[in-house]
């Protein structure tokens, strides 16, 4: 099936419950910045949201336009999957994105995979139309880790035969053809490199997918992923690395928040308050709390 011929645009998001505003977010911007006739699918990866919380997504968005599919986490990642354990704070559900082929529906041959903390200022169907010739993704080169050899790229570059300045790639936005993927084994390929050196996987999977697709990746134009820090008057996505915009310590672009919160608003969030870091450090404890009682059945959502 070619893109000319695909009634709609597929996009994939992972997302825990602390982070379900952000997704809300990222989703509505998506949403009102489409201007074609194509539908949009939104494969939503679903770690342990609450239902109530995805009532207020699903309340938000345009049916006639919009379809949301939720995904239990637990469910996306094969039974038999080994997956390296490093040393770092960040969840397992981060290497949900390289098992997409696993839980998409088997017609869609193209995703779209994005971060929850982005918000997207363009029509996403540029983006889905992009060209990826004979390669498998589509990314932006990093806005801070430049080139390969840079610190916390691909440290050990020379034992893959990759050159010193390749580029790297921020795996936070992703298009991927399904088919050339499965073809050529990424996932297998990408988790055995981080099992392999996983002290050298400073970004978990973002180091694999630059070390095994670093000839199979075609770099989109760098406004398609600017970080928050960033200056540019009009990105076509803006992504909240660092401190998220819904605390009140966000020390990044003043213009860029305000960007947020004003999709934030077109949401079941739309009388949200910045938190403290208190309200932060609380939540992801209640949230590491309900997951253990989801666990044993003692949970109530």
């Amino acid at each position: 099936m070619s893109m000319q011929e695909s009634k709609s645009i597929a996009i994939v998001c992972v997302c825990d419950n602390h982070y379900a505003i952000l997704l809300a977010a990222a989703i509505k911007s998506v949403e009102t910045n489409h201007h074609t006739d194509e539908k949009l699918e939104f494969f939503l990866v679903e770690d342990s949201i609450s239902e109530k919380n995805k009532l207020r997504i699903s309340d938000s968005i345009n049916t006639e336009t919009t379809t949301i599919h939720w995904i239990p986490a637990a469910e996306c990642i094969p039974k038999d999957a080994s997956l390296p354990v490093d040393r770092s704070s960040a969840p397992l559900n981060v290497y949900i994105r390289l098992f997409v082929q696993h839980f998409i529906p088997k017609h869609i041959k193209r995703i779209i995979y994005l971060d929850v903390d982005m918000i997207m200022l363009e029509d996403v169907s540029k983006l889905w139309h992009t060209d990826l010739g004979d390669n498998i993704v589509a990314a932006v080169q990093d806005q801070f880790i430049q080139i390969v050899s840079r610190w916390g790229g691909v440290s050990n570059y020379e034992h893959f035969g990759i050159a010193a300045d390749n580029m790297y790639f921020n795996s936070g936005l992703m298009i991927i053809d399904i088919e050339k993927w499965e073809k050529s084994d990424i996932t297998k390929k990408v988790i055995a490199c981080i099992a392999e050196f996983t002290d050298l996987a400073l970004y978990q999977d973002q180091y694999g997918l630059n070390a095994v697709l670093y000839k199979d990746w075609f770099p989109l134009n760098p406004l398609w992923n600017r970080f928050a820090y960033s200056e540019e008057e009009r990105p076509f996505i803006i992504h909240f690395t660092g401190r998220k915009p819904i605390y009140k310590s966000y020390e990044y672009s003043e213009k860029y928040r305000k960007i947020f919160y004003t999709y934030l608003a077109m949401t079941g969030w739309k009388n949200f308050k910045p938190i403290g870091e208190t309200s932060r450090y609380f939540k992801k404890i209640n949230n590491l709390l309900e997951k253990v009682l989801k666990k044993i059945g003692l949970s109530k959502k």
